[in-house]
């Protein structure tokens, strides 16, 4: 009997390939990023599993692939898949939560770290030979111990924010679509509405999925809730933020500044204004990047492509409906 074929599109780790051998008859795509959408819409016109990473997943890549049996997403998000247009065709959709977590929550912490003490402003300006004496003013930040942390979306990886947030003496606020009462047993996070949280919190750190409901979330009316001394973090999708609005705030003081490792558009331009600006710390969306983090998140991809493949129900199943009946 045949294998199921596979078409990966974009290089995984070997933790990941290890996983597919023998299981499936799969090709990768070997080249920069993600493979080209012609190439995608000739490598899946006979496949039954596509493992993709940040791929746009249409209805028309859906119709390129009548056999499709399966969409495995290779990170958390998949606001990049048209996940009604896949459930229309009884694709199923899977993503890797879990094995990212702390990871992406260290990133977080860390751009909290930086943007509050000016890190990647100081090592500039160490580097290009400007510090010629110590002065009692010399890049000084605020403080991080003791501060309010305002986090907007408490799942997985808002409550490990939490958790580090709480070893800094942090108060932890956080807002989202519902409580969650053992998180805040666990962290003595304490739920407030977006609005309100936005004007009391020192760091308003960002971890909702892109959706409908928080596409522009933080605009112009919400940076000018925040406090003059607050610092916006975003570790979720750049679309959440109005970038617009963001370097207005940032440079027109409205808030301290921000610490971004998403954007709107990725890779993002060189002539994105946010870049030019120094109370804004930037980085490529690395937040998953840690060797044991991406390796488990290539295993896990691929766990999820052939259980679907060998007619189990995958452990991370995006959209369940399509199982009902199987």
């Amino acid at each position: 009997m045949s294998l199921p074929k596979v078409y990966v599109g974009f290089t995984i780790q070997e933790a990941g390939l290890a996983v597919l051998r023998g299981n499936v008859d799969f090709e990768m795509w070997e080249g920069d990023g993600a493979a080209p959408k012609d190439i995608l819409l000739k490598k899946l016109a006979d496949a039954d599993g596509f493992l993709e990473g940040h791929s746009k997943v249409d209805a028309e890549l859906l119709d390129a692939a009548p056999k499709l049996k399966v969409v495995s997403n290779y990170g958390v998000g998949y606001d990049n898949i048209d996940i009604s247009a896949a459930s229309a065709r009884g694709i199923c959709v899977t993503n890797t939560p879990g094995v990212l977590t702390e990871a992406t929550a260290d990133l977080g912490f860390a751009l909290i770290l930086a943007s509050a003490r000016r890190l990647m402003e100081a090592n500039a300006f160490l580097r290009s030979g400007e510090w010629n004496v110590w002065s009692a003013e010399l890049m000084v930040g605020v403080d991080v111990f003791g501060a309010t942390i305002g986090i907007v979306g408490l799942g997985q990886i808002g409550q490990a924010v939490a958790r580090r947030a709480k070893g800094f003496g942090m108060k932890v606020l956080y807002s989202g679509t519902s409580r969650k009462p053992e998180a805040e047993a666990e962290s003595g996070a304490e739920y407030m509405p977006l609005d309100e949280l936005l004007r009391v919190s020192d760091f308003v750190s960002l971890h909702c999925p892109l959706n409908d409901a928080t596409r522009g979330l933080i605009g112009e009316r919400e940076l000018k809730m925040m406090k003059k001394t607050a610092i916006l973090i975003n570790i979720a999708r750049g679309a959440v933020v109005d970038q617009e609005a963001l370097f207005r705030a940032c440079s027109e003081k409205w808030i301290w500044g921000a610490g971004l490792d998403v954007f709107e558009r990725e890779p993002v331009p060189l002539n994105e204004p946010l870049l030019a600006l120094r109370n804004v710390t930037t980085l490529p969306h690395i937040g998953s990047a840690s060797r044991a983090s991406r390796d488990g998140m290539a295993a896990c991809a691929a766990s999820n492509l052939v259980a679907a493949l060998k007619g189990n129900r995958p452990q991370n199943l995006v959209n369940p409906e399509v199982w009902k009946g199987r």
